[in-house]
């Protein structure tokens, strides 16, 4: 579950991440999911990659940092790319899975959950 999880969560950060840094740009030709607006929709998929996938890495919250991942990646595969997951709609799948087995299986006992006792 570590492997899993701290590779899952460092690709999703980086994702994340060329996003922030590229908000400007980003924000006017995002998608704009269910009428809020691409400004909050790129915000709102912001915090689920980066945040949500830093705490992935440190096994933190894990099963609730997994819950706006798949939420975001359930977009990313069904509305974003017309539900084709065996193309360009694959990486979004392949994140959908990992992040839902990493929410039934949990951190694993390498992790602050773990440390913790949760």
């Amino acid at each position: 579950m570590l492997v899993l999880r701290v590779a899952a969560g460092l690709l999703l950060a980086h994702h994340g991440y060329q996003k922030l840094i590229k908000f400007n740009v980003l924000r006017y030709k995002f998608m704009n999911f269910m009428h809020l607006g691409s400004t909050v929709s790129l915000s709102l998929i912001i915090i689920a990659e980066l945040i949500c996938g830093i705490l992935l890495i440190l096994g933190l919250f894990t099963r609730l940092a997994c819950i706006p991942i798949i939420i975001g990646m359930a977009v990313v595969v069904f509305v974003a790319s017309n539900a084709n997951i065996f193309a360009e709609g694959e990486k979004g799948m392949i994140y959908l899975a990992v992040t839902v087995a990493i929410l039934f299986c949990g951190p694993g006992k390498i992790s602050v959950d773990g440390m913790l006792g949760k």
